[in-house]
């Protein structure tokens, strides 16, 4: 909500779920990138690796990056890669 706006306004606000889902995923994808790079693994393989076999274990478990990103869909994690590759909207 911006600034002198207030919630009796007749604006609509959209709420896009899909939206904060990809943001979610963005962000825990690059934290987990992080947290294997620091620990001195090849990210792109490992991510590969547990999102090709769902195996927690190529996830190190450095600054939680194993939980972070079990708590994701590999699914959702995937189909995101792709239409993002493929410069597709939903």
């Amino acid at each position: 909500m911006k600034d002198g706006e207030d919630m009796s306004s007749e604006t609509t606000h959209l709420f896009d779920v899909e939206e904060i889902n990809e943001a979610v995923v963005d962000v825990t994808l690059n934290e987990v990138y992080d947290a294997l790079l620091e620990r001195g693994y090849n990210p792109i393989n490992q991510l590969v690796g547990y999102l090709m076999s769902g195996d927690p274990g190529y996830i190190s478990s450095h600054k939680e990056a194993r939980n972070k990103i079990m708590k994701l869909d590999r699914t959702k994690i995937i189909e995101m890669m792709v239409r993002n590759y493929m410069n597709k909207d939903k």
